[in-house]
């Protein structure tokens, strides 16, 4: 997700994106990029923890930033809206792309 001015404007356009493009249920590829913590990639973990998310992680070169791709199988847009919210309120400094 971009930083976008309006998150809930952002909301209503992927929402709108995701219910032209897939059939529900559909397996949903995050990604995200968080300051390398190893609590914050638990916490990532943590979030889609039970859902059978297949979670793969890769260090920046530099070391400051891991990104975190998360494959899972998600029913519905709500949903995948459910899931970035998520990430977004409990995860300082995460980007999500």
């Amino acid at each position: 997700m971009s930083e976008a001015k309006d998150p809930e404007e952002f909301y209503r356009k992927l929402k709108a994106q995701l219910h032209d493009t897939d059939n529900w249920p559909t397996i949903y590829l995050y990604k995200f990029i968080v300051p390398t913590s190893k609590q914050k990639i638990q916490e990532v973990h943590n979030i889609f923890d039970n859902l059978g998310a297949v979670i793969k992680t890769k260090e920046s070169r530099n070391g400051k930033y891991t990104s975190v791709s998360v494959n899972v199988k998600m029913q519905d847009p709500d949903a995948v809206i459910a899931k970035y919210k998520e990430v977004g309120e409990k995860i300082e400094g995460v980007i999500s792309l």
